[in-house]
């Protein structure tokens, strides 16, 4: 009994050491498939407000789940309503003065400038007939010369009062120049142009969603004042999912971008990820920043991007994974004979 003693345990022994052979060679990836650590990626959005001004209200907390165009926070409305409100009032100034000067003067003006015309042109004949008179008596020596110098001075007045009011009457006429018009509308296209902005500056005061996500940072609370450099909120994206890992300087040259991948995660082992390469750096990472000799190039490492087409709620950011690379490409490895 002693003697087969020695014999059964080298028999266990041995298959001990078969089994483990087989269970490693069934189990463990094939010698031409690459294999890869790296961790989860995902995108994180920063938002805030475009405008400044006191948080009214805070409608996400932590960890909630928001979608794209969702309504997640507000500021005090009240001083930009004003700011719209005497915008609309510049606009509508600016309206009716360019108004005017495109329909230029009313038919009631111009009848008016008409009839100063008149009155002008009767006192001028008047004072001409007068400085007549005053001219025969001043030649008989009969006036003084004051009085003859008055009649003249007065005739020359209202002279130039008959051609200033044909100058008015010719300028209403006329119209409004086209340079005066073009000032007004000048002035409109400002006034609305800063009623645009104000409008925008409300709008403004609402801030939404800009993707699908998690809130994963609240960063301020109601009654805050905040500038337009504020975060308000962190979010992280659903999608997309991506993989950090590193490739050595030996593999670099067996990968490809659209590689695929199986991306597989410790929690749910037997259900892996689809990916694929979408990124390849071609910058070697980590020291030796050179390459001197070929001992050291062994060193070298590039960062990867494996994006996951359809990432399953269960992968987290940072999460540690594993990458088996597939290479659709390879041909397979003939036996030696």
């Amino acid at each position: 009994m002693r003697k087969r003693l020695p014999i059964i345990l080298v028999l266990v022994a041995a298959l001990a050491v078969g089994g483990w052979f087989l269970y490693r060679h069934f189990t463990a990836a094939p010698s031409h498939i690459l294999t890869l650590q790296g961790n989860i990626d995902i995108r994180q959005v920063n938002v805030g407000f475009r405008v400044t001004g006191r948080v009214q209200k805070i409608k996400l907390e932590e960890g909630d789940v928001v979608h794209a165009r969702d309504l997640i926070a507000e500021l005090d409305k009240a001083p930009y309503r004003d700011q719209v409100q005497l915008a609309e009032a510049q606009v509508a100034q600016a309206q009716a003065s360019y108004d005017k000067m495109l329909n230029g003067y009313r038919a009631e003006e111009i009848e008016q400038a008409r009839a100063q015309l008149s009155q002008a042109k009767a006192n001028y004949q008047n004072a001409l007939r007068y400085f007549e008179r005053q001219n025969a008596l001043q030649q008989n020596h009969v006036i003084s010369k004051s009085d003859y110098d008055n009649a003249q001075a007065s005739r020359d007045s209202l002279e130039a009062q008959v051609e200033l009011a044909q100058a008015n009457l010719n300028l209403e006429l006329a119209g409004n120049r086209s340079e005066d018009i073009a000032n007004a509308k000048a002035q409109l296209d400002s006034a609305r142009a800063n009623l645009a902005t104000a409008q925008q500056n409300l709008a403004d005061c609402e801030l939404f969603a800009p993707v699908d996500g998690v809130i994963i940072t609240r960063a301020v609370e109601p009654g805050t004042i905040v500038s337009t450099s504020s975060i308000i909120y962190s979010i992280c994206q659903n999608e997309p999912v991506w993989v950090r890992t590193y490739v050595g300087e030996r593999d670099l040259g067996r990968i490809y971008p659209g590689m695929k991948a199986l991306v597989y995660n410790d929690t749910y082992p037997n259900h892996p990820d689809v990916g694929q390469i979408g990124f390849i750096s071609p910058v070697a990472e980590f020291t030796p920043k050179t390459v001197e000799t070929r001992d050291l190039r062994t060193d070298l490492v590039y960062r990867l991007r494996v994006i996951i087409a359809k990432p399953d709620r269960y992968l987290r950011q940072g999460m540690p994974v594993t990458l088996r690379m597939i290479d659709e490409h390879r041909e397979p490895e003939q036996p030696r004979g």
